[in-house]
């Protein structure tokens, strides 16, 4: 059977798992004992094992199945989850990454056995490895645990293939089981018992049984196995399985399905019914635990008088809130967009032509269509954009690892993980965001003892915001440490000949914090494989400017240090001034600019040789945009018109020949062959069809 037809799904549901197989593990190192948490960690990595198997990834399916092992014995007791123990765990999350990563890649999980990560899980089987003592074995209980519909255990015995039912006592069903029947009868559900042959020319008999375990899923509720799953999933089993099967559906739904799957040879499928009179059976067997979701309260008692406990409610709490999502290919969003694009440029090219202006049905229908555009893209909008959460849920793992490695006590505080981005953007920041919380860790806050000496709190505090702020949304990095010597950076800055010592007794402490994002520039003593190479702000700069966004730094010697990213909320659309220069026509976007003014040439004067103006008590510096573009210039005039633009704390004025006026416009590329050009960002059609440059402020100011 080809399987490259399902690689894709495979990639992104195991994306899926190890997020959360990530955020389980960070908290199950705060909370060892804690059973709801340890299931879900439990049923990741046996979600992961099934899946790898499934698609003939043997590597991956081994280490997830050492992984079970171990899970095993700690949730029956035998081994305390400690710190060496979760360590161990944490590579195996690595090394599924890796797997994952290869598998993105080429399609092929490659030839890393990770074989030292599995000793160290197998010496953790044995007692040999260096943790706790592992104490005495004794039986697994399955019932204590929750786990996926494909772990579903029990004994059902060898029935007559002859005949079209089977009764329920026939199928020797624990107590637990037979209320669950009954329950299903009493809301006219159907049981059935599917028996499943394999062709005996099969390979990988465990994988196709994984394939039928999940389609019977779509259908309903698994409540028994035989044989056991874990004698399925390990190939101890002949060519044949038999399931009991909670559903809706009709049996020959499951027939057709079943028998299109490759592999399987012939379904028999039999109805099971329920005797009067039935009697329980007095001896409390191992339960299956996967339950039909229609009968979840008859099945939350039972097993709450079972073991004598509420961790269903517990585990309820650490599950993901489901939602109705559908997975959309990002290329079909961009098409999408696209389409949307031109429709706005149509939109803007109908608002352009000369029409009588007194036509009222003219007049509506442009309206109309422009109130239809605006909502469509805003509609377009919405499915393309993602929680930032999507990027901040790898972070509190990397200060986790961080903090162990530095030998320093740190707290990562996350806020406004909900706050929502442009796809494209999301992709990006991540990088960028490494930088800053690593440098937090390392730069920033101060070792144990120098945060008792200056007397702070031992731990120190990683705080990473987000929220939005008009068009713009707003990420922050701030930390509680030492702050940035601005007389350091000085200091380095000189010895490197990047100013001199006169430019230095002019420039201000915020104009020395901004040499940190010059390339190679640190002021690191020591290089590590953390920080200290001069790597990393200068590459986070590039990255926002290179989104259309800009970073900030605000820092206090001795409090704490904060970098401040403001990012479009799209990358594709956006409202743009309209400006004459010479004969050209530019777009400014809008969220940069603060305000327009009309400036009489006497009112300029000059600092240290650079045109201002004073405005509000503020001197601003301004920029003769022709001069910049090589744009003809015209004739001398008594009054400018200056479009005064902020960046950060920045404010600079562009000299402008004219306003055309405010504009919705469609952002295009200009291509590989201009894209060096720094002072344009793109390019934009407008409605009369000419094409007109989007100025890049970043570069610009």
């Amino acid at each position: 059977m080809d399987m490259s037809q399902y690689l894709e799904i495979f990639i992104e549901e195991s994306k899926e798992h190890l997020q959360s197989l990530n955020e389980s593990l960070l908290q199950l190192e705060n909370e060892p004992g804690n059973m709801p948490i340890l299931n879900e960690v439990f049923r990741v990595a046996h979600t992961l094992k099934g899946m790898s198997g499934t698609m003939g990834y043997t590597r991956m399916q081994n280490l997830t199945h050492n992984m079970e092992n171990v899970l095993s014995e700690i949730r029956n007791g035998h081994i305390v989850a400690d710190s060496n123990l979760l360590d161990v765990l944490f590579k195996c999350l690595d090394a599924l990454e890796s797997y994952v990563d290869e598998i993105t890649n080429t399609g092929k999980e490659g030839n890393e056995e990770y074989s030292d990560i599995i000793n160290n899980l197998t010496n953790i089987l044995s007692g040999k490895f260096n943790g706790p003592e592992k104490s005495e074995t004794k039986d697994i209980k399955e019932s204590e645990i929750e786990t996926p519909a494909t772990d579903t255990i029990g004994s059902v015995t060898s029935t007559d293939d002859f005949g079209e039912t089977i009764d329920i006592k026939d199928a020797l069903l624990t107590d637990f089981e037979t209320n669950a029947v009954k329950e299903a009868f009493a809301r006219n559900y159907n049981v059935y018992q599917v028996h499943i042959f394999l062709n005996h020319g099969c390979v990988l008999k465990s994988a196709r049984a994984f394939i039928v375990f999940r389609a019977l899923e779509s259908h309903g509720d698994i409540i028994k196995s035989t044989p056991k799953v874990e004698d399925i999933e390990d190939e101890k089993f002949e060519f044949d399985f038999t399931v009991i099967v909670i559903s809706k559906d009709s049996k020959e739904v499951f027939e057709k399905d079943l028998l299109s799957i490759a592999e399987v040879d012939q379904v028999i499928i039999k109805n099971v019914t329920i005797s009067d009179g039935i009697a329980l059976s007095e001896t409390q067997e191992q339960k299956a635990i996967q339950k039909p979701v229609e009968i979840e309260e008859q099945i939350s008692q039972d097993r709450n008088l079972d073991n004598g406990s509420d961790d269903r409610d517990a585990s309820s709490k650490t599950k993901r809130k489901a939602g109705k999502t559908v997975r959309v290919d990002i290329d079909r969003l961009d098409t999408l967009m696209n389409l949307v694009s031109e429709l706005i440029i149509i939109k803007t090219r109908l608002e352009g032509i000369e029409r009588d202006k007194t036509n009222q049905n003219y007049n509506e229908a442009v309206e109309y269509l422009e109130r239809i555009t605006t909502s469509l893209h805003d509609a377009v909008m919405k499915v393309r954009m993602v929680p930032v959460e999507r990027v901040f849920n790898r972070f509190p793992r990397m200060i986790r690892d961080l903090s162990r490695k530095l030998d320093k006590e740190i707290e990562l505080i996350m806020s406004g993980e909900d706050t929502e981005l442009d796809r494209t953007v999301i992709d990006e920041i991540g990088d960028p965001l490494i930088h800053l919380l690593r440098n937090a860790a390392d730069h920033g806050l101060e070792t144990k003892e120098e945060r008792i000496n200056s007397g702070k709190p031992e731990v120190g505090h990683v705080y990473l915001r987000a929220y939005q702020d008009g068009n713009n949304v707003v990420i922050e990095v701030e930390d509680d440490g030492k702050g940035i010597n601005v007389n350091k950076i000085k200091q380095k800055a000189i010895e490197r000949g990047a100013i001199t010592h006169d430019g230095a007794a002019n420039m201000s402490d915020q104009d020395i914090i901004e040499l940190l994002f010059k390339p190679s520039f640190s002021t690191s003593e020591n290089i590590s494989d953390i920080s200290g190479r001069g790597v990393g702000l200068d590459v986070v700069k590039t990255k926002i400017e290179a989104l259309g966004g800009d970073i900030e730094v605000k820092s206090e010697l001795g409090k704490g240090s904060k970098f401040i990213i403001r990012l479009p909320l799209t990358l594709a659309i956006i409202q743009a001034l309209m400006v004459r220069l010479g004969e050209e026509k530019y777009a400014i976007p809008l969220n940069t600019i603060q305000n327009i003014e009309d400036v009489n040439v006497s009112d300029i004067q000059y600092v240290q040789k650079q045109e201002v103006i004073l405005l509000r008590n503020q001197l601003i510096p301004i920029i003769y945009l022709e001069d910049i573009l090589d744009v003809p210039k015209k004739e001398q005039r008594d009054m400018i018109t200056v479009v005064i633009v902020k960046k950060g704390e920045k404010q600079v004025g562009f000299v402008v020949d004219g306003l055309i006026g405010q504009q919705e416009i469609v952002i295009k590329s200009l291509g590989k062959y201009l894209s060096g050009i720094k002072m344009i960002a793109g390019a934009t059609i407008l409605g009369d069809g000419e094409v007109a440059l989007i100025l890049d402020i970043n570069t610009l100011v």
